[in-house]
C-alpha cells in the first residue's frame, strides 16, 4: 500500500509539472526551459487538431516526439506506437506534423535529448508549421540586384482579372490603373536569401525559427510598407504576391531563397544567378499596363539613385505608343458584339485582350539575358535541364532595336527570346476576323520566339516541350514567358 501511494504522488507530480498546450499559438523551448520531464498536455477538440514541431537549429542528434490521443496513457513513447492511441511525429529538415483527433485531449511527450532550441505548435486549422506547396518566384537579376515575388499570398478578385458580363460589357483601358483592392493580409510574409555556398545552408533546417535564427546574409525583411519597389503585386491570375527589389549582390553568384509566413511557414528553397559584371541592361517592373514585365530591358541606366524602372519613371516616349497600340486593338476587339455574341465556347473578348497585352508587352520590352551560364546548381533537376539552351540572340548596338518601342541602346547585348507559346495563346483566343498570326515552327519563328521549350514545337501540339516550363527553380530560364 506504501508503494501504491508513492507511486500515485510520483504520478501526481508529473502530471502537475506538465504544461498545457493552447490552440492557435507556437511555444518556443530551448533546453533549459522545458519542463521537466518534457510532457505537454493536450485540450480536447471536437474536430481534427493538427500538432507541428520544428528544430531551430542544426542538431547533432533528433529527439522524437510522441503523441497520445488517449488520456490514460500520460507519457507516450517508442513502445507503445503501433497501438492506435500513440503516434510518432516523424522529422524532416527539422520539420513535422501529425493532424488527428484528441477528443477528450491527449499528451505530447519528447524523448532523447534537445540540444537546440524548438517550437511547438497546436491548431484547429491546419498545422502552424508547414513547408508550403507554392514556391517563390524570380523575376529576374542584373549583376547586383534581384527582383523576387512570393508564392500567390492571396486569390481575391481585382478588376484587372475580373471579366466584363453583357450588357455593361467594357473592356478594361489600355492603361490600367496601379493595382487597387490589395487585401488586407493577416500574415507577415518575410524573405531571406543567402549564397548558396554559405555554410549555413549546409545543415540549416529547412524551417522558419531555423532560418530566422541563422542571421543568414541578406535575412533582413526587405519591405515594410507597400511601394513601387516593394509590395503586393497582382502579377498575373494566380493572384496577389509580395514584391522585393533588393541591391548589393555579388556578380555571377548563385543564391538560394526562402520566403517564410508568419515566422513558421515556409516557402522554397529556389535559386537564381546573378549576371555577370559587364551586365548593362536594367529592371522594368511594377507596370500596371503591363503586369508580366519584371525583368532585365535595353534600357540605360535610371535616374542617379533609383533603383530600376517602373511606371513612375519610365519615359512617355516609351510608354505612350505602346498604351496608344493597345487602345487601338481594343477598339478593334470591340467591334465585336463581345458578351452578346460569342466567337468561341471557351474564350472571350477579355481573354483575347489579356493575351494580346501580354503579347505585346513580351515584344515591346525586349528582355536581357546574360551570355554567363543561367545556374551553377548541381541539382538532379537542374543538370538535367540545363543541358537545354536558351533562346538567346546577340544585338548589337549598331542594329536596329527588336522592340518598336525602345529607343536605341549603346551596348551590344543578348536578348533571351519570347516563347512561341505567347504568341499562340493570344492567336487562339482572338477572334479570326483581326487577323492576328503567328509565325510557324518548322519555318520563320525560331527567328523571334523560343520554339519547343514549353511546346513540343508542332504546330496545333500542346505541352512535351524540351523544358515544359519556361524556367524553374534553380534559376534556369529558357524564354521570356510573360
Amino acid at each position: 500500500m506504501l508503494l501504491l501511494a508513492l507511486f500515485l504522488l510520483l504520478q501526481s507530480h508529473v502530471i502537475n509539472a506538465q504544461q498545457s498546450l493552447s490552440f492557435e499559438k507556437v511555444f518556443n523551448f530551448t533546453a533549459k526551459s522545458l519542463p521537466n520531464p518534457p510532457i505537454f498536455s493536450l485540450p480536447p477538440a471536437r474536430a481534427n487538431v493538427s500538432i507541428s514541431v520544428a528544430l531551430c537549429a542544426s542538431s547533432p542528434s533528433l529527439p522524437q516526439f510522441f503523441i497520445s490521443n488517449d488520456t490514460s496513457i500520460t507519457q507516450p513513447g517508442q513502445g507503445d506506437v503501433g497501438s492506435g492511441r500513440v503516434f510518432e511525429i516523424t522529422l524532416e529538415n527539422g520539420f513535422g506534423a501529425w493532424s488527428g483527433l484528441v477528443s477528450d485531449g491527449g499528451f505530447l511527450t519528447i524523448s532523447g535529448a534537445v540540444q537546440v532550441p524548438i517550437e511547438i505548435g497546436i491548431s484547429e486549422h491546419g498545422p502552424l508549421h508547414e513547408v508550403l506547396d507554392g514556391l517563390p518566384l524570380l523575376g529576374d537579376t542584373t549583376s547586383n540586384q534581384a527582383l523576387v515575388f512570393s508564392h500567390p499570398i492571396s486569390y481575391s478578385n481585382t478588376t484587372q482579372i475580373e471579366d466584363p458580363t453583357y450588357p455593361n460589357y467594357v473592356l478594361p483601358p489600355a492603361n490600367i490603373s496601379f493595382p487597387s483592392g490589395a487585401p488586407a493580409l493577416p500574415i507577415d510574409v518575410t524573405l531571406f536569401v543567402a549564397s548558396t555556398s554559405s555554410p549555413e545552408l549546409a545543415s540549416l533546417p529547412h524551417t522558419g525559427c531555423a532560418i530566422r535564427a541563422a542571421n543568414i546574409k541578406g535575412s533582413q525583411l526587405l519591405a515594410t510598407d507597400q511601394t513601387p519597389d516593394n509590395g503586393l503585386w497582382l502579377r498575373d491570375s494566380e493572384g496577389w504576391r509580395w514584391q522585393w527589389l533588393f541591391t548589393g549582390l555579388t556578380p555571377l553568384t548563385n543564391y538560394t531563397t526562402y520566403v517564410v509566413e508568419n515566422g513558421t511557414k515556409v516557402s522554397g528553397p529556389v535559386n537564381f544567378v546573378t549576371k555577370s559584371a559587364s551586365f548593362s541592361c536594367h529592371l522594368v517592373h511594377s507596370l500596371p499596363y503591363c503586369p508580366s514585365v519584371n525583368y532585365a530591358v535595353p534600357l540605360n541606366a535610371p535616374p542617379s539613385r533609383i533603383p530600376s524602372y517602373t511606371s513612375l519613371n519610365l519615359p512617355s516616349e516609351i510608354t505612350d505608343p505602346l498604351l496608344e497600340v493597345l487602345t487601338n486593338f481594343t477598339i478593334s476587339l470591340s467591334t465585336q458584339a463581345c458578351g452578346r455574341d460569342n466567337y468561341s465556347p471557351l474564350v472571350s473578348c477579355a481573354d483575347c485582350q489579356r493575351a494580346y497585352r501580354a503579347w505585346l508587352c513580351s515584344i515591346w520590352f525586349t528582355r536581357c539575358a546574360d551570355a554567363a551560364p543561367t545556374s551553377t546548381s548541381t541539382s538532379e533537376t537542374a543538370a538535367a535541364t540545363a543541358k537545354v539552351t536558351p533562346a538567346t540572340q546577340v544585338q548589337l548596338a549598331t542594329e536596329t532595336p527588336r522592340s518598336p518601342g525602345l529607343p536605341p541602346f549603346p551596348f551590344d547585348y543578348t536578348v533571351l527570346l519570347p516563347c512561341l507559346e505567347t504568341c499562340t495563346a493570344a492567336d487562339r483566343a482572338c477572334p479570326y476576323f483581326l487577323g492576328f498570326k503567328c509565325p510557324l515552327p518548322k519555318f520563320t519563328a525560331q527567328q523571334s520566339y523560343g520554339v519547343g521549350y514549353v511546346d513540343h514545337g508542332e504546330e496545333g501540339t500542346k505541352g512535351k516541350g524540351s523544358t515544359g516550363v519556361t524556367q524553374d527553380r534553380w534559376g534556369n530560364v529558357w524564354c521570356n514567358g510573360v
